[in-house]
């Protein structure tokens, strides 16, 4: 019969569409939205000034279509928010950072022997402190948060709490914590804009005057070969050290019962993109013969945070955090997700009795750790290497698949500029147990207020309306930033960083190892303060937005 075969097709499309939008709306969606996300999933759909946008969104999970197009991303007009940016880049220029990061303290001469123990940065584990190679092709280089308070407006969900020029200092971040939780640290600019603080390219770490590059170390080199799990590691009285921390703060230990509330979810902190058009080849560094050579990393005008735990059994771990004012995310088939604002990284050390027993690398939402033996280093201490855009850290240069089989997702490193981050640092104790955070002895008047900040150091995911913002399948192009290092779980018991088996791994050379892919259950989602958060910081009553 004429027309059929059209009819027919029409119909057979349509119960695809119907059979694909029930699936989602019923299986996937659950699934792939996080309970943080999904509590103003109504409000954030309705935000879209498109019907047809809407619908889409709600029915098959495909959000913000005409989004894609990025010239709609930046600030048309020249006086506008770029303008702004221009002018507060200026001024950061004329400030001396350094200003901010005078707390008022007492000085060390004032500290009894009790207290000047418990400040008391061990020498071992500056002599062991991590290497860095930044990414030569990187774009968002190392940032200052006392720089990154005066580029952002503090904001409850989307309304600002303050004049964009009345800006929060790290004395007095914690203040902001009588918002309670949902409070973001939002840019002043429009972070598409590109504005020269996001980038950080002034904190591009030097190259020192002794610096001395030469053929690698055969020995020493982890380009090639492999790791494997190292069990007997696994059962050293070092390994499992303390009571753990509590899952308010990222751990796995209960702190009492607690009311109802959202379910907790983790982040990568950012998410991985490759972009081969930006290679900066000047800045890939040589690798440097170890025996008989100064260490040569340079010095970066972005200070790292050293903070330093002890634990038992003559445990003590130490967390190097290394801040970025941007992360830009993964890349898909050309279509990218996970960008933020905001971003901490970091890279912890374990010593037992003074003697360094296992390092572990940030990577996203979770890690890996390995061996003090299993590391590349450069005299006495180790060497971590800075992904592009996601900044996730790792142990060896090159590719690295996850998530998604065939490589489709990868973060990628290489030898950039080396950071030192000794040469320019804060350095803190920490009682993780009284949740007592303490200035050291090597920059005593550091200011403490900062690292109780119960906020995000980044913007709130951007809203359906906003033409930067899309969704697909549960996958954001803009998530919300980071939290702070206090809710890293410092107090873990295992070196790694998550609440999940903690592996560690032992290099084994030329021998083969078994390929895998990593598996971070929460990438793309943003970071939120989990249940256990809420209840001890902010209150058993308060779970609302």
């Amino acid at each position: 019969m004429k027309g059929g075969k059209p009819a027919a097709a029409a119909a057979g499309t349509f119960l695809s569409l119907l059979t694909f939008s029930q699936i989602y709306q019923q299986l996937v969606f659950p699934r792939v939205t996080p309970p943080s996300e999904r509590a103003e999933e109504a409000s954030w759909v309705a935000s879209s000034h498109s019907w047809l946008d809407r619908k889409v969104c709600n029915w098959f999970g495909f959000c913000g279509l005409s989004h894609l197009n990025k010239a709609h991303w930046t600030t048309k007009n020249k006086f506008g928010r770029l303008g702004v940016s221009a002018a507060h880049d200026g001024d950061s220029d004329k400030i001396d950072l350094k200003e901010f990061w005078n707390g008022v303290h007492q000085l060390p001469e004032d500290w009894s022997e009790k207290e000047l123990g418990e400040r008391e940065i061990p020498k071992y584990v500056i002599d062991h402190a991590p290497l860095i190679h930044l990414y030569s092709g990187e774009n968002f280089w190392p940032g200052d948060i006392a720089d990154h308070l005066i580029h952002t407006t503090p904001h409850l969900n989307y309304t600002p709490l303050q004049a964009t020029d009345d800006h929060p200092t790290l004395a007095n971040l914690d203040g902001l914590n009588k918002w309670g939780r949902f409070v973001y640290l939002q840019s002043d600019d429009n972070v598409e804009d590109r504005p020269q603080w996001l980038g950080g390219r002034s904190n591009i770490p030097d190259v020192p005057e002794d610096s001395n590059p030469d053929d690698p170390d055969e020995d020493n080199d982890r380009t090639h070969g492999h790791f494997e799990e190292d069990t007997e590691g696994e059962n050293s009285d070092w390994f499992n050290s303390g009571i753990g921390d509590t899952k308010e703060k990222g751990g796995i230990r209960p702190t009492g019962s607690a009311a109802p509330g959202p379910v907790p979810t983790r982040t990568p902190e950012g998410e991985e993109l490759v972009d081969d058009e930006i290679w900066q080849s000047e800045l890939i560094r040589p690798r440097l013969r170890i025996r008989g050579k100064r260490v040569v990393g340079g010095r970066s005008d972005a200070p790292a945070v050293l903070i330093v735990v002890p634990k038992d059994n003559g445990v003590v771990d130490a967390f190097w955090f290394f801040f970025y004012s941007y992360n830009l995310g993964n890349s898909v088939f050309n279509v990218r997700f996970g960008n933020h604002v905001g971003d901490w990284e970091h890279t912890a050390v374990r010593f037992q009795d003074g003697v360094p027993k296992a390092v572990y690398f940030s990577e996203h939402s979770f890690g890996d750790a390995y061996t003090w033996d299993a590391v590349e280093k450069k005299g006495d201490r180790p060497v971590g290497f800075s992904a592009t855009g996601t900044h996730a850290m790792y142990a060896t240069e090159g590719v690295h698949p996850y998530v998604l089989p065939g490589g489709i997702l990868h973060d990628v490193t290489d030898r950039g500029p080396l950071w030192d981050p000794t040469l320019n640092m804060y350095s803190f104790t920490y009682d993780y147990q009284r949740d007592n955070l303490r200035s050291s002895n090597l920059t005593p008047q550091a200011p403490t207020e900062w690292f109780f900040f119960q906020g995000h150091w980044g913007d709130k995911f951007y809203p359906l309306s906003d033409p930067r913002q899309y969704r697909f399948l549960g996958q954001y192009h803009y998530v919300n930033g980071p939290l702070g290092p206090r809710f890293k779980n410092l107090g873990r018991q295992e070196i790694c960083g998550g609440g999940d088996d903690c592996l560690l791994k032992r290099w084994i050379g030329d021998k083969r190892a078994r390929p895998y892919v990593k598996r971070f259950p929460d990438v793309g989602e943003g970071e939120e303060m989990s249940e256990e958060d809420v209840r001890r910081f902010v209150g058993p009553n308060e779970y609302g937005a």
